[in-house]
């Protein structure tokens, strides 16, 4: 999240998958090991924010994605063409559940992914990400308006906020009118790294 409160920029298409200037938004993990060698790059930082990316992959049963985190196609599905913004072998390696409001059959992939398309809105695909995970962990994996969508149904159990001293003064605002105190969440733990801070809020138990 930007220091204004946006967490992806304006104008979201093929040549900026992040919005216009959102990849600013994600230059701490550019620069850590853990995402350089899951595209097999060597080298990269090892520090504070390669520790938190290397936490933020492990313990997952299961993810759930907004359809603009899937692609940039809109509406009905023209075809079967699209397959995300990954390659053959998206990093996420579990089930993965893409909230739409136009069906479409279940994609795999090579690494145990497999994308499903859920129709039935947020409370569906939570079950069914219960379903897959078991009794590892469930990652909300955005974009911005399905965060804010789980945030107002009170569904979000932690929320990790790397804040980059960035200022994208457009996009897609985060918390804009949603009452996080009203709805029961607290900050518990803050931690200065390397090209961003980190700020967790939670729901007390």
């Amino acid at each position: 999240m930007s220091i204004d409160g946006y967490s992806a920029g304006p104008n979201q298409d093929l040549d900026n998958p992040l919005g216009v200037r959102g990849p600013e938004l994600m230059e701490w993990y550019f620069a850590t090991r853990s995402w350089r060698s899951m595209h097999g790059k060597p080298d990269g930082e090892t520090g504070v924010d390669n520790e938190i990316a290397e936490q933020g992959m492990s313990g997952l049963g299961a993810w759930i994605l907004g359809r603009n985190m899937f692609g940039p196609i809109r509406g009905p599905w023209p075809d079967d063409k699209w397959k995300g913004w990954w390659g053959e072998e998206p990093p996420y390696h579990v089930p993965v559940f893409v909230l739409t409001h136009h069906p479409r059959a279940p994609i795999p992939m090579k690494g145990g992914t497999t994308f499903n398309f859920v129709t039935e809105g947020i409370h569906a695909a939570l079950e069914q990400a219960k379903a897959a995970a078991g009794d590892r962990d469930i990652r909300l994996g955005g974009g911005v308006s399905t965060i804010r969508q789980f945030l107002r149904a009170r569904l979000i159990d932690e929320l990790h906020l790397a804040i980059r001293p960035v200022l994208l003064g457009t996009g897609e605002h985060l918390l804009h009118d949603i009452d996080m105190r009203a709805l029961g969440y607290e900050c518990w733990k803050f931690l200065p790294g390397d090209r961003a801070t980190r700020v967790y809020l939670r729901k007390p138990a």
